[in-house]
């Protein structure tokens, strides 16, 4: 006969509810009475009848991880990390591309007022977005925000862009450079609120140092893909010359631009220096190894997925807003002037 859930409990020793605890992943269970548990539950292979355990709790043991480009680098990277440490709280994700569509957005938090889902980790792209999420009781839904995009209904996680890209500038112009160009910059009410808020911080920087900016070194990318940045520096090459270095606006972009240099016969870094942002695996594989902005990501996806399972519980704290500190790493990818 298939194991039961009792069956499981009288072989780890514990209550029942003990071992719906631990397959809940809602309630703190002491780390060697999980251990025994899911020993059992791997010995007898139990598997949960989700259906069922659905329709006495409420729950489908399912959430939502919704990103603006799941293609990217660093959407990959956060997708493991997410996928990895709700499996330690016995949970399930669907994972969603929103891309930039206010609809889509709206869909998404619908399905989860349907029940379809426990909750939702949303990375809004736009304000629009963001609106779209909160709009119509907002509140309804478990949600947690993840990114830029700034809001004070429900918790989120995100690192100040504004003072990372304002901090990598400043070490660009440290190393000696002066003409320094942006890639994937996005104008004021335009595109992405991240990549207006890098630009911001780019610019910022350069005032700090008395320096100019000059529109003609940024430039927007068709997507933020390693195309994107090749396509990006190929036209800036062509159209304005060689800058003394480029800063990226993800490690993604970065990756295109050093393609793109080499393609054109520019040395990096001896004749340009290249940096890039999030700290992406492949870009310490780059040649030259990229130098990037660092967030502790595990710990992001960490401190969301808490959150998200504290609402799911029927927490009604006040909104959190956690901010991760973030550090310049170099590698080879720049040199002294």
């Amino acid at each position: 006969m298939r194991p039961t859930v009792k069956d499981v409990a009288a072989l780890a020793a514990v209550s029942p509810k003990t071992v719906s605890n631990v397959l809940g992943g809602t309630v703190r269970v002491a780390p060697d009475t999980r251990a025994r548990v899911e020993h059992a539950i791997e010995r007898l292979g139990y598997v949960p009848n989700l259906a069922a355990r659905g329709l006495r709790s409420g729950r489908t043991g399912l959430i939502a991880l919704v990103l603006p480009d799941v293609r990217s680098p660093f959407s990959a990277e956060l997708v493991q990390l997410v996928v990895e440490l709700a499996h330690e709280r016995a949970l399930g994700v669907q994972l969603e591309q929103a891309s930039t569509s206010v609809d889509r957005t709206r869909e998404l938090i619908a399905s989860a007022r349907r029940h379809l889902v426990d909750g939702v980790l949303l990375n809004p792209a736009t304000g629009a977005q963001r609106d779209a999420a909160l709009g119509g009781g907002g509140g309804e839904v478990p949600l947690v925000m993840l990114g830029e995009v700034e809001q004070r209904d429900v918790d989120q996680v995100w690192v100040d862009s504004v003072d990372a890209a304002r901090r990598m500038t400043a070490f660009l112009i440290g190393l000696g450079h002066r003409r320094i160009a942006m890639l994937g910059v996005q104008p004021p009410g335009e595109g992405t609120v991240t990549g207006g808020l890098r630009r911001q911080g780019y610019r910022e920087a350069l005032t700090e140092a008395g320096l100019p900016a000059d529109p003609v070194l940024e430039r927007t990318c068709a997507a933020w893909t390693p195309e994107g940045g090749y396509d990006a520096m190929t036209r800036l090459l062509a159209e304005e010359g060689r800058p003394d270095a480029v800063f990226c606006a993800t490690d993604a972009i970065a990756l295109g631009a050093l393609s793109a240099l080499w393609v054109a016969g520019v040395r990096v870094p001896d004749d340009v220096s290249v940096a890039g942002f999030d700290d992406v695996s492949v870009g310490a594989f780059a040649a030259p190894p990229l130098t990037t902005v660092r967030w502790d990501k595990r710990g992001y996806a960490e401190a969301a997925l808490d959150r998200l399972v504290t609402r799911i519980a029927g927490s009604a704290e006040p909104a959190l807003r956690l901010r991760f500190p973030v550090e310049i790493v170099r590698r080879a990818s720049v040199r002294e002037r």
